[in-house]
């Protein structure tokens, strides 16, 4: 669903990446310094209960993603290890983020959204693993109707939207639609790879 915004996002961040190149940063480095970033702001201020300060910080850190890529395009480095460090460090920022959200449930006594929270951090680790694998051998699974773009947005609305007080049940409800849609994805991606795996024989 996001996906056709990357075009305007590449528009807005390639004067950043190309003034980063000039001073010599590799995107790989914009990789670890945005994942660190993500990792460091979820996982101290969520639990806190400081959720509008860390979405913010979170969402300055997520542009790295877009850049880092920008960078790698125009420099020529694209390689096949920049786009496993790429994947695998996004993988630990939505971890991070989620992770918050469970230790922020959690220390509230909250058991029942702590559970939920933590469903949704564990079946978007598998939404993206059952793609992952599906490529291994050979087939595709990139559908569903929770893809990790359209998670982190929707969550980090949620965040924002609890944390300035706006509906403080935001980032609740958010997370049971996260955790039916990343069950249902689960489940399509699984069935695409089926029908595939059934026409080879």
């Amino acid at each position: 669903m996001l996906n056709r915004f990357r075009a305007l996002a590449t528009r807005i961040f390639t004067p950043v990446a190309k003034i980063l190149l000039r001073l010599g940063v590799s995107p790989d480095a914009v990789t670890v310094v945005g994942t660190l970033g993500v990792a460091a702001s979820a996982l101290w201020f969520f639990p806190r209960g400081e959720l509008l300060v860390g979405t913010l910080l979170i969402a300055v850190f997520v542009f790295s993603d877009t850049i880092d890529g920008v960078m790698a395009r125009h420099s020529g480095r694209t390689s096949s290890f920049g786009a496993f460090l790429d994947s695998s460090l996004d993988r630990i920022g939505d971890a991070s983020i989620f992770g918050g959200l469970v230790l922020y449930y959690a220390w509230r006594g909250e058991r029942v959204l702590t559970c939920v929270a933590l469903a949704v951090l564990v079946l978007g680790m598998l939404v993206s693993y059952v793609r992952a694998r599906a490529e291994g051998l050979g087939m595709t699974a990139s559908v569903g109707v929770a893809e990790r773009a359209d998670r982190l947005v929707l969550i980090l609305v949620a965040t924002f939207v609890t944390g300035t007080g706006l509906w403080e049940p935001m980032v609740a409800v958010a997370l049971w639609v996260l955790a039916v849609l990343s069950a249902i994805t689960v489940l399509q991606r699984i069935l695409v790879v089926r029908t595939q795996a059934l026409a080879r024989g």
